[in-house]
């Protein structure tokens, strides 16, 4: 890991003065970096400035525009009012004080008289660049943001750190961002202070579990943790109706709730991460079939969770359709062969406490399952839909049960991919489906995976193309394979309540080997849960030339002289909507990610303290009509701003976590008139003393982007303040 250099921060303890009863942090004398960064200040905006929103410009102390040019001062004005030192963002609560030991650890927040409006909302800017402009799909008035009734402004003497005594349970949490539920990634921010920095807490012993966050004494306070909790406690807890669920530490970065539900009429345990994120991990959900009178935890799921969790550390992270394989028994079994985790689609999750997104679940497969796992995991994810009558999957996990799959035998995967040594599979491009209809096919081919249709091009051989398609929400049913004594069979799984008109595919595989003597123009069947188009070698020419230059093309299927019989496949490039980041909200203002692409960020080294790390997971890109080939050049920017964020922030890493802030959005926007950045949390913009930090090390890395990235460009980026755990 990397350390900035320059001095630790360092804890200002209340009891270190009885004179002040919430102390400032001590400011330090420079932004620990990895790289020097140049300490630019950005001018601030005259009074007459800012009432006037005539011209958006920005311009630095040394009297330089984004664009290189030098500026005068005295014609320019700031395109947003900026907060004075004094006049920070309204947060949304307060700090609140339960059975506190020592009044003199509590600080006091008096309500202003006044409420804050909109007008107020929007006009009260925190950045210290200035307020980043809408895109098409942002909202334009800040002020639409919903504070409740008696919203405060905070100063930031509030973040001042307070740390309560270990032995307390009743003490004062100084957060502005209260917890509002068990799934909650705040709640993190106050268990460090009760266990250990050991990466597992889970217990060597084989009925043991890890310590249990027991009941807030309220909203605000820190939670109990019960170091050693007895299975009674655990069992009393889980049988009460209306309680909440048992909250298990597996280390100070990562809890899972587990809950004793009824689902579809049965009983499951139900186990859900929190903290995964923090890694740039989904958080997993895994229902499990209670078996006849278990009251036990099953605490192998808790192993895997950890596994998941030091996979993640070293960037290896599970996606949609991913799975793991277990090389042991698992859950009292070694036919227990791994997890294959899915992405919810269409299946009703109403009733399902769910976690923050994104979030996948997780299904127990056989051991027998494992290689379609590996190479086609839609095929076993389908067909464990079939099984227990599930349109498309089941989200449920039952032990015990018969494979779904047995030897492989013959099938025509045994020719698109290694089932064996698994050292190649079929070429899936993701969004790309397949519709079948009545005399029709239509493989929809998103104009954005162009460079994925080439890499299946080049791969392949002249002639056969094979390709993987997704699932699509689009289609009423879908293929289905299904093996029955060694020979595979294909069904259709059908959307409850819908009519059969749509019906999608897993793969196609286009073959040039038709001779034109066959007597057929081309031919179209299903195969397995597949389409196979037979083609002639001059079809299959015209085909790859319509691929590389992305162009529609339609093949003929039928018999030259059968006129009347006529079957259609369609190729065609669509503009694909972007579905991605569902659920997903940002944390600088609160408006919906979903539908902006995004990346993971992956740092050579994690910036640390003594006792905290803080860690750029990913970057959404908002795209203003433009194509996303600049992504590529976009995230060399990302991560140079990811690396200059995490160096201010490093020396405050300890004051914020204390305050309850354990997650940034930071949200950098750039055009030829516009230099600007926004930081903040839960959707409330940090106190100034951290934006000034922030400015002096941004400022250098955005005024060198300005000048030669494709413009616009803005972006928003995500941090979290994690603990510095041990093996």
């Amino acid at each position: 890991m990397m350390s900035p250099t320059g001095s630790s921060p360092q804890a200002h303890h209340p009891g270190d003065s009885a004179a002040s009863p919430a102390l400032q942090e001590p400011q330090p004398t420079s932004v620990p970096s990895p790289t020097a960064l140049p300490t630019s200040a950005l001018k601030q905006p005259s009074a007459e400035g800012l009432g006037s929103r005539e011209q958006k410009r920005v311009w630095f102390a040394d009297g330089i525009l984004p664009n290189g040019e030098v500026a005068d001062t005295t014609k320019l004005s700031s395109g947003s009012k900026r907060c004075s030192e004094d006049c920070i963002p309204p947060l949304l609560a307060v700090p609140t004080m339960v059975n506190t030991v020592d009044p003199a650890c509590s600080t006091t927040v008096e309500k202003p008289n006044n409420k804050l409006g909109d007008s107020s909302r929007n006009e009260s800017i925190g950045s210290p660049v200035s307020h980043v402009p809408s895109v098409e799909k942002l909202p334009t008035d800040m002020g639409t943001v919903t504070l409740p009734s008696a919203s405060l402004t905070l100063d930031d003497d509030v973040f001042a750190e307070i740390e309560a005594p270990s032995s307390s349970l009743g003490v004062t949490v100084n957060s502005i961002f209260p917890v509002t539920g068990v799934s909650d990634y705040g709640l993190l921010c106050c268990v460090d202070k009760h266990v250990c920095s050991k990466i597992s807490l889970l217990p060597d012993d084989e009925h043991g579990l890890p310590p249990l966050l027991g009941a807030s004494g309220g909203q605000g306070s820190v939670p109990a943790v019960e170091e050693h909790p007895s299975p009674e406690q655990i069992s009393s807890l889980l049988q009460s109706e209306g309680s909440p669920p048992a909250t298990f530490v597996l280390n100070a970065n990562l809890l899972v709730n587990v809950r004793l539900i009824l689902y579809s009429s049965d009983k499951y345990w139900y186990f859900s991460t929190n903290g995964l994120h923090g890694l740039g991990q989904a958080e997993i959900i895994i229902l499990l079939l209670c078996l006849p009178n278990e009251d036990t935890v099953p605490r192998d799921i808790f192993r895997l969770f950890l596994t998941m969790y030091k996979d993640a550390l070293r960037g290896k992270y599970i996606e949609d359709l991913d799975s793991v394989a277990f090389t042991e028994s698992f859950l009292g079994s070694k036919d227990h062969g791994g997890v294959l985790f899915i992405t919810p689609t269409v299946q009703k999750l109403d009733d399902l406490p769910l976690p923050s997104s994104p979030f996948l679940f997780g299904i127990l497969i056989h051991k027998l399952e494992i290689p379609w796992a590996k190479v086609f995991p839609i095929r076993l994810m389908l067909r464990l839909g079939v099984e227990y009558k599930v349109y498309p999957a089941p989200l449920t996990s039952i032990r015990g049960r018969k494979p779904l799959f047995g030897e492989i035998g013959h099938t025509i995967m045994n020719l698109l991919v290694d089932l064996r040594n698994y050292q190649y599979t079929l070429h899936n491009i993701d969004q790309l489906l397949i519709h079948m209809e009545m005399g029709k096919s239509c493989i929809k081919i998103p104009r954005k995976k162009y460079s994925d249709v080439m890499k299946v091009l080049n791969s392949s051989n002249e002639h056969v193309i094979s390709i993987g398609a997704s699932f699509s929400a689009d289609a009423d049913s879908h293929l289905v394979c299904v093996q029955r004594a060694g020979t595979y069979h294909t069904q259709a799984s059908s959307a409850p309540g819908h009519a059969r008109r749509v019906t999608g595919a897993s793969f196609v595989v286009f073959s040039g080997a038709l001779k034109s003597s066959s007597g057929f123009l081309a031919k179209s069947s299903i195969v397995e849960d597949g389409l196979m188009v037979q083609i002639t070698p001059e079809t299959m020419d015209g085909l790859r030339q319509a691929l590389r230059e992305q162009k529609d093309f339609k093949i003929t299927c039928g018999r030259v002289d059968a006129i009347d019989l006529r079957e259609y496949v369609d190729i065609c490039w669509v503009d694909a909507e972007e579905k991605g980041n569902k659920g997903v909200i940002s944390l600088v203002d609160g408006i919906s990610l979903q539908g902006f692409p995004s990346e993971k960020i992956k740092l050579e080294a994690d910036f640390e303290t003594d006792e905290k790390i803080v860690k750029c997971t990913e970057v959404f890109y908002f795209l203003k009509d433009q194509d996303l080939s600049v992504l590529s050049t976009h995230h060399q920017f990302a991560k140079e701003i990811a690396m200059a964020c995490s160096a201010a922030l490093c020396p405050h890493l300890k004051t914020l976590k204390s305050s309850g802030v354990n997650r940034i959005g930071l949200r950098v926007s750039i055009d030829t008139d516009v230099v600007e950045f926004q930081a903040g949390s839960e959707g409330q913009l940090l106190p100034q003393h951290y934006l000034n930090a922030l400015d002096s090390a941004l400022i250098p890395v955005i005024h060198g982007a300005a000048s030669s990235s494709s413009l616009p460009l803005e972006m928003e980026l995500v941090l979290f303040i994690l603990e510095n755990l041990v093996e």
